[in-house]
């Protein structure tokens, strides 16, 4: 049996200028595909509503998957959600610097595209809740659905929205609201 080398955030910032970006899994290096066009479109939709709640009301910071929260350590983890929500007073004083952000966002969106497998989904929400994040949503642009998965409500189990379903920020993100049909108004029946 030979032996695994974990690596390290510190590791996968000395990379040469990747053409993809990475997540770190317990250590694990795993490229991240670029997305199709109804993954970006339905993001996108997605970050421009957040937005205008987050940034009206001075609620916190947004990111992009270009961005990686560092998780846990030895061995390290770092995952780049889709949307991810930072509320105003957990982001660091005096304000961002140029690393990666060492602590769980309040709110991680993952949109599924076909080739997103159920079992490592699964994982990756279950990773994401047991690390800190408040809130996953699991986007489906095929169903059209957003699945709600949340800490405080992790024995009563997941949300799932249809299309004629309204989103809703919940403790996380008080007030803010969405018609799920919004975010797929861009994609062919």
């Amino acid at each position: 049996m030979g032996s695994k080398t974990l690596l390290t955030v510190d590791d996968l910032l000395r990379l040469p200028e990747p053409d993809l970006p990475h997540e770190l899994r317990r250590g694990v290096l795993r490229l991240v595909t670029p997305a199709i066009s109804a993954h970006g479109a339905v993001s996108a939709r997605l970050l421009v509503a957040l937005g205008q709640h987050v940034f009206t009301h001075g609620l916190g910071a947004l990111f992009t998957a270009e961005a990686g929260f560092v998780l846990e350590r030895d061995p390290d983890t770092l995952l780049c959600p889709d949307v991810a929500f930072v509320a105003r007073e957990r982001l660091p004083a005096g304000g961002l610097e140029p690393r990666f952000l060492e602590l769980p966002p309040d709110l991680a969106v993952e949109v599924l595209t076909p080739s997103s497998r159920p079992g490592e989904m699964r994982v990756k929400v279950a990773d994401y809740l047991r690390l800190g994040v408040r809130a996953v949503w699991v986007v489906d642009p095929a169903r059209r659905t957003v699945c709600i998965h949340s800490r405080a409500r992790r024995r009563a189990g997941a949300v799932l929205l249809a299309e004629d379903g309204l989103l809703d920020g919940g403790e996380v993100l008080p007030g803010f609201r969405c018609r799920v049909a919004e975010l797929f108004s861009d994609l062919r029946r």
